[in-house]
Protein backbone atom coordinates (compact mmCIF):
# COMPACT_ATOMS: atom_id res chain seq x y z
CA UNK A 1 0.00 0.00 0.00
CA UNK A 2 3.03 2.38 0.87
CA UNK A 3 4.85 1.72 -2.64
CA UNK A 4 1.54 2.29 -4.28
CA UNK A 5 0.80 5.71 -2.49
CA UNK A 6 4.50 7.16 -3.28
CA UNK A 7 4.09 5.52 -6.94
CA UNK A 8 0.82 8.25 -7.50
CA UNK A 9 2.99 10.84 -5.56
CA UNK A 10 5.53 10.34 -7.48
CA UNK A 11 4.59 9.56 -10.81
CA UNK A 12 0.94 12.06 -11.15
CA UNK A 13 3.00 15.58 -10.98
CA UNK A 14 5.55 14.14 -13.56
CA UNK A 15 2.70 12.68 -15.37
CA UNK A 16 0.68 16.13 -15.67
CA UNK A 17 4.06 18.33 -16.65
CA UNK A 18 4.48 15.82 -19.66
CA UNK A 19 0.76 16.33 -20.91
CA UNK A 20 1.13 19.82 -20.43
CA UNK A 21 4.18 20.12 -22.61
CA UNK A 22 2.50 17.68 -24.99
CA UNK A 23 -0.88 19.80 -25.26
CA UNK A 24 1.38 23.03 -25.66
CA UNK A 25 3.73 21.40 -28.35
CA UNK A 26 0.75 20.17 -30.02
CA UNK A 27 -0.87 23.52 -30.22
CA UNK A 28 2.30 25.48 -31.74
CA UNK A 29 2.09 22.65 -34.30
CA UNK A 30 -1.26 23.61 -35.13
CA UNK A 31 -0.81 26.96 -35.04
CA UNK A 32 1.99 26.95 -38.07
CA UNK A 33 0.37 24.84 -40.19
CA UNK A 34 -0.76 27.17 -43.40
CA UNK A 35 -4.75 27.78 -43.72
CA UNK A 36 -5.67 29.12 -46.81
CA UNK A 37 -9.38 29.66 -47.69
CA UNK A 38 -10.95 29.16 -51.01
CA UNK A 39 -14.04 30.68 -52.67
CA UNK A 40 -15.44 28.72 -55.73
CA UNK A 41 -18.47 28.52 -57.37
CA UNK A 42 -20.47 24.85 -56.42
CA UNK A 43 -22.05 23.82 -59.31
CA UNK A 44 -19.04 24.28 -61.84
CA UNK A 45 -15.85 24.08 -59.76
CA UNK A 46 -15.83 20.12 -59.10
CA UNK A 47 -12.74 19.23 -60.94
CA UNK A 48 -10.85 22.84 -59.91
CA UNK A 49 -11.32 21.61 -56.55
CA UNK A 50 -10.34 18.11 -57.22
CA UNK A 51 -6.92 19.43 -59.15
CA UNK A 52 -6.31 22.01 -56.12
CA UNK A 53 -6.36 19.28 -53.66
CA UNK A 54 -4.17 16.67 -56.44
CA UNK A 55 -1.50 19.84 -56.18
CA UNK A 56 -1.20 20.55 -52.66
CA UNK A 57 -1.03 16.81 -52.13
CA UNK A 58 1.65 16.31 -55.07
CA UNK A 59 4.03 19.44 -53.48
CA UNK A 60 3.61 17.70 -49.97
CA UNK A 61 0.61 19.21 -48.19
CA UNK A 62 -2.15 17.18 -46.64
CA UNK A 63 -5.35 18.57 -45.76
CA UNK A 64 -5.85 18.88 -42.39
CA UNK A 65 -2.90 17.65 -40.97
CA UNK A 66 0.02 19.69 -42.74
CA UNK A 67 -2.45 22.79 -44.49
CA UNK A 68 -6.16 23.62 -43.21
CA UNK A 69 -8.78 24.40 -46.34
CA UNK A 70 -11.53 26.81 -45.74
CA UNK A 71 -14.29 26.03 -48.40
CA UNK A 72 -16.90 28.65 -49.12
CA UNK A 73 -19.17 27.62 -51.51
CA UNK A 74 -21.08 30.53 -53.25
CA UNK A 75 -24.52 30.65 -55.24
CA UNK A 76 -25.25 32.70 -58.21
CA UNK A 77 -27.20 35.59 -56.10
CA UNK A 78 -26.55 39.07 -56.01
CA UNK A 79 -23.42 39.76 -52.98
CA UNK A 80 -22.93 36.00 -52.35
CA UNK A 81 -19.66 35.98 -53.70
CA UNK A 82 -18.30 39.29 -52.25
CA UNK A 83 -20.17 38.37 -48.66
CA UNK A 84 -18.06 35.30 -48.64
CA UNK A 85 -15.11 36.86 -49.71
CA UNK A 86 -15.84 39.21 -46.57
CA UNK A 87 -15.85 36.42 -44.61
CA UNK A 88 -12.80 35.22 -46.43
CA UNK A 89 -10.75 38.19 -45.54
CA UNK A 90 -11.91 38.46 -41.72
CA UNK A 91 -10.46 35.42 -41.52
CA UNK A 92 -6.52 34.82 -40.33
CA UNK A 93 -5.51 33.40 -43.87
CA UNK A 94 -2.14 32.68 -45.36
CA UNK A 95 -3.61 32.67 -48.75
CA UNK A 96 -6.90 32.87 -50.76
CA UNK A 97 -7.71 30.90 -53.51
CA UNK A 98 -10.54 32.22 -55.59
CA UNK A 99 -12.23 30.23 -59.01
CA UNK A 100 -13.31 32.85 -61.67
CA UNK A 101 -13.55 36.28 -62.42
CA UNK A 102 -16.47 37.47 -60.40
CA UNK A 103 -15.04 35.57 -57.24
CA UNK A 104 -11.80 37.20 -57.81
CA UNK A 105 -13.37 40.45 -58.48
CA UNK A 106 -15.23 40.16 -55.04
CA UNK A 107 -12.25 39.29 -53.47
CA UNK A 108 -9.63 41.78 -54.31
CA UNK A 109 -12.56 44.77 -53.53
CA UNK A 110 -12.39 43.85 -49.68
CA UNK A 111 -8.88 42.62 -49.48
CA UNK A 112 -5.89 44.36 -50.50
CA UNK A 113 -3.54 42.90 -47.62
CA UNK A 114 -3.93 38.71 -47.58
CA UNK A 115 -2.16 37.19 -50.54
CA UNK A 116 -4.75 36.10 -53.34
CA UNK A 117 -4.72 33.80 -56.20
CA UNK A 118 -7.21 33.27 -59.01
CA UNK A 119 -8.36 31.40 -61.85
CA UNK A 120 -9.55 34.03 -64.70
CA UNK A 121 -10.46 34.15 -68.08
CA UNK A 122 -9.11 37.41 -68.81
CA UNK A 123 -7.53 39.21 -65.69
CA UNK A 124 -6.00 41.88 -67.83
CA UNK A 125 -9.43 42.86 -69.98
CA UNK A 126 -10.73 42.24 -66.84
CA UNK A 127 -9.43 44.85 -64.42
CA UNK A 128 -7.89 42.39 -61.86
CA UNK A 129 -4.56 42.86 -62.62
CA UNK A 130 -2.77 45.64 -64.62
CA UNK A 131 -0.42 43.51 -66.97
CA UNK A 132 0.24 39.57 -66.48
CA UNK A 133 4.17 39.76 -66.37
CA UNK A 134 3.75 41.91 -62.97
CA UNK A 135 0.64 41.93 -61.78
CA UNK A 136 1.50 43.79 -58.42
CA UNK A 137 -0.79 44.05 -55.34
CA UNK A 138 -1.36 41.06 -53.46
CA UNK A 139 -2.65 38.86 -56.53
CA UNK A 140 -1.99 36.62 -58.95
CA UNK A 141 -2.98 33.68 -60.78
CA UNK A 142 -3.52 31.74 -64.29
CA UNK A 143 -5.25 33.13 -67.38
CA UNK A 144 -7.65 30.51 -69.67
CA UNK A 145 -7.54 32.41 -72.63
CA UNK A 146 -11.47 32.01 -72.90
CA UNK A 147 -11.60 34.24 -76.14
CA UNK A 148 -9.61 32.47 -78.81
CA UNK A 149 -11.15 29.00 -77.75
CA UNK A 150 -14.67 30.51 -78.75
CA UNK A 151 -13.07 30.34 -82.26
CA UNK A 152 -12.48 26.91 -81.96
CA UNK A 153 -15.93 25.86 -80.67
CA UNK A 154 -17.25 27.41 -83.49
CA UNK A 155 -15.10 25.67 -85.68
CA UNK A 156 -16.24 22.53 -84.12
CA UNK A 157 -19.92 23.05 -84.27
CA UNK A 158 -19.25 23.22 -88.38
CA UNK A 159 -17.43 19.96 -88.23
CA UNK A 160 -20.53 18.44 -86.53
CA UNK A 161 -22.95 20.55 -88.27
CA UNK A 162 -22.03 21.61 -91.68
CA UNK A 163 -25.03 22.29 -93.25
CA UNK A 164 -25.76 25.17 -90.19
CA UNK A 165 -25.80 28.26 -90.99
CA UNK A 166 -27.12 30.40 -88.39
CA UNK A 167 -25.86 29.78 -84.93
CA UNK A 168 -27.08 31.19 -81.51
CA UNK A 169 -24.01 32.55 -78.98
CA UNK A 170 -25.38 32.32 -75.43
CA UNK A 171 -23.77 35.68 -74.00
CA UNK A 172 -23.67 37.69 -70.61
CA UNK A 173 -23.56 41.19 -72.08
CA UNK A 174 -22.61 42.24 -67.92
CA UNK A 175 -19.01 40.54 -68.40
CA UNK A 176 -16.68 41.89 -70.39
CA UNK A 177 -15.21 38.46 -71.19
CA UNK A 178 -18.49 37.37 -72.19
CA UNK A 179 -18.69 39.95 -74.96
CA UNK A 180 -15.70 39.34 -76.15
CA UNK A 181 -16.49 35.88 -76.64
CA UNK A 182 -19.51 36.84 -79.50
CA UNK A 183 -17.13 39.09 -80.79
CA UNK A 184 -14.70 36.31 -81.52
CA UNK A 185 -17.39 34.24 -82.29
CA UNK A 186 -19.14 36.97 -84.79
CA UNK A 187 -15.76 37.51 -86.56
CA UNK A 188 -15.45 33.71 -86.88
CA UNK A 189 -18.47 33.30 -88.35
CA UNK A 190 -17.79 34.09 -92.02
CA UNK A 191 -15.20 32.21 -92.62
CA UNK A 192 -16.85 28.98 -91.81
CA UNK A 193 -20.14 30.30 -93.76
CA UNK A 194 -22.03 30.85 -90.60
CA UNK A 195 -23.69 34.05 -89.35
CA UNK A 196 -23.70 34.41 -85.45
CA UNK A 197 -26.30 35.72 -83.59
CA UNK A 198 -25.88 37.20 -79.93
CA UNK A 199 -28.41 35.08 -77.47
CA UNK A 200 -28.10 37.50 -74.37
CA UNK A 201 -28.89 37.39 -71.17
CA UNK A 202 -27.78 38.99 -68.01
CA UNK A 203 -29.81 37.20 -65.37
CA UNK A 204 -31.63 33.99 -64.32
CA UNK A 205 -34.76 35.68 -65.74
CA UNK A 206 -33.35 36.55 -69.17
CA UNK A 207 -31.75 33.32 -69.26
CA UNK A 208 -35.18 31.40 -69.38
CA UNK A 209 -36.65 33.95 -71.56
CA UNK A 210 -33.76 33.40 -73.82
CA UNK A 211 -33.36 29.59 -73.52
CA UNK A 212 -36.98 29.42 -74.69
CA UNK A 213 -36.36 30.99 -77.84
CA UNK A 214 -34.36 28.04 -78.88
CA UNK A 215 -37.01 25.62 -80.04
CA UNK A 216 -38.98 28.83 -82.23
CA UNK A 217 -36.17 31.02 -83.38
CA UNK A 218 -34.79 28.12 -86.33
CA UNK A 219 -31.48 28.02 -84.98
CA UNK A 220 -29.22 25.23 -86.84
CA UNK A 221 -27.19 25.32 -83.83
CA UNK A 222 -25.43 26.67 -80.08
CA UNK A 223 -22.57 28.06 -78.98
CA UNK A 224 -22.16 28.74 -74.86
CA UNK A 225 -20.05 31.03 -73.74
CA UNK A 226 -18.06 30.48 -70.44
CA UNK A 227 -19.97 32.71 -67.61
CA UNK A 228 -20.98 31.86 -63.86
CA UNK A 229 -24.46 32.54 -64.98
CA UNK A 230 -24.77 29.77 -67.36
CA UNK A 231 -22.30 27.66 -65.05
CA UNK A 232 -24.89 28.06 -62.42
CA UNK A 233 -27.79 27.10 -64.52
CA UNK A 234 -26.07 24.32 -66.78
CA UNK A 235 -28.99 21.95 -66.09
CA UNK A 236 -31.31 24.12 -67.34
CA UNK A 237 -29.57 25.14 -70.69
CA UNK A 238 -28.85 21.71 -71.23
CA UNK A 239 -32.73 20.46 -70.90
CA UNK A 240 -33.81 23.23 -72.85
CA UNK A 241 -30.56 22.36 -76.05
CA UNK A 242 -31.95 18.71 -76.05
CA UNK A 243 -35.78 20.07 -76.29
CA UNK A 244 -34.56 22.25 -79.09
CA UNK A 245 -33.20 18.97 -80.89
CA UNK A 246 -29.72 21.15 -82.12
CA UNK A 247 -26.48 20.80 -81.37
CA UNK A 248 -24.04 22.76 -79.15
CA UNK A 249 -20.52 23.43 -78.08
CA UNK A 250 -20.05 24.06 -73.91
CA UNK A 251 -16.84 25.70 -72.84
CA UNK A 252 -16.51 23.26 -70.07
CA UNK A 253 -17.04 19.20 -69.60
CA UNK A 254 -19.11 20.04 -66.32
CA UNK A 255 -21.75 20.08 -68.61
CA UNK A 256 -21.47 16.59 -69.49
CA UNK A 257 -22.82 15.71 -66.41
CA UNK A 258 -26.06 16.75 -68.26
CA UNK A 259 -25.55 15.33 -71.54
CA UNK A 260 -24.02 17.91 -73.17
CA UNK A 261 -23.30 16.62 -76.94
CA UNK A 262 -19.73 18.34 -76.93
CA UNK A 263 -17.54 20.47 -75.22
CA UNK A 264 -14.16 22.15 -75.78
CA UNK A 265 -12.53 24.42 -72.96
CA UNK A 266 -9.98 24.30 -70.45
CA UNK A 267 -9.00 21.63 -68.23
CA UNK A 268 -10.09 22.81 -64.66
CA UNK A 269 -8.50 20.05 -62.53
CA UNK A 270 -5.19 21.04 -64.65
CA UNK A 271 -5.75 24.30 -63.60
CA UNK A 272 -6.36 23.30 -59.95
CA UNK A 273 -2.80 22.13 -59.76
CA UNK A 274 -1.51 25.26 -61.83
CA UNK A 275 -3.21 27.62 -58.88
CA UNK A 276 -1.42 24.58 -56.24
CA UNK A 277 1.79 25.85 -57.44
CA UNK A 278 1.13 29.39 -56.60
CA UNK A 279 0.14 28.35 -53.47
CA UNK A 280 3.05 26.76 -52.19
CA UNK A 281 5.11 29.35 -53.80
CA UNK A 282 3.47 32.22 -51.59
CA UNK A 283 3.64 30.25 -48.42
CA UNK A 284 7.26 29.71 -48.68
CA UNK A 285 7.84 33.48 -48.73
CA UNK A 286 7.06 34.85 -52.61
CA UNK A 287 5.08 38.11 -52.80
CA UNK A 288 1.95 37.64 -55.49
CA UNK A 289 2.44 40.48 -57.16
CA UNK A 290 5.96 39.69 -58.29
CA UNK A 291 4.60 36.03 -59.77
CA UNK A 292 3.99 36.46 -63.13
CA UNK A 293 0.15 35.00 -64.48
CA UNK A 294 0.64 32.02 -66.50
CA UNK A 295 -1.43 31.50 -69.59
CA UNK A 296 -3.52 28.19 -68.87
CA UNK A 297 -2.67 25.99 -72.48
CA UNK A 298 -4.17 22.94 -71.16
CA UNK A 299 -7.73 22.38 -73.08
CA UNK A 300 -10.06 19.21 -73.50
CA UNK A 301 -12.26 18.38 -76.00
CA UNK A 302 -14.69 16.21 -74.87
CA UNK A 303 -17.89 14.03 -77.08
CA UNK A 304 -20.85 12.02 -76.01
CA UNK A 305 -21.88 9.53 -78.86
CA UNK A 306 -25.08 8.95 -76.82
CA UNK A 307 -26.54 12.43 -77.16
CA UNK A 308 -25.12 12.48 -80.89
CA UNK A 309 -27.25 9.19 -81.62
CA UNK A 310 -30.22 11.05 -79.58
CA UNK A 311 -30.17 14.23 -82.11
CA UNK A 312 -29.21 11.85 -85.25
CA UNK A 313 -25.62 13.75 -85.50
CA UNK A 314 -22.56 11.69 -86.82
CA UNK A 315 -19.57 12.85 -84.77
CA UNK A 316 -16.35 12.43 -87.85
CA UNK A 317 -13.99 10.11 -87.17
CA UNK A 318 -11.45 12.75 -87.36
CA UNK A 319 -13.06 14.72 -84.08
CA UNK A 320 -13.09 11.32 -82.42
CA UNK A 321 -9.45 10.90 -82.68
CA UNK A 322 -8.12 14.26 -81.76
CA UNK A 323 -11.03 13.88 -78.95
CA UNK A 324 -9.55 13.79 -75.59
CA UNK A 325 -12.55 11.67 -73.65
CA UNK A 326 -15.81 10.07 -75.94
CA UNK A 327 -18.81 9.57 -74.12
CA UNK A 328 -20.09 6.09 -75.26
Amino acid sequence: MIGVRTTRKFFTPVMLLMLATLASLTHADQSTIPHIGALVLPQSSGAFETGLREGLQQLGYIEGKSIIIDWRRARFQENDAQRLAIELARSKLDVIVVYGTPAARAALQVNRTTPIVFGSGDPVGSGLVPNLTHPGGNATGISAVMTESTGKRLELLREIAPRARRIACLTNPEDALGTQQFQTAQQAGPSVGMQVVELDARNETQLRRALAQLSRSGFDGILITADVLFEANNREIADAIRQARVPAVFPFRDYHEDGALMSYGPDLRAAGRMIATYVDKILKGAKPGSLPIEQHTKFELVVNLKTAKALGITIPESILLRADEVIR
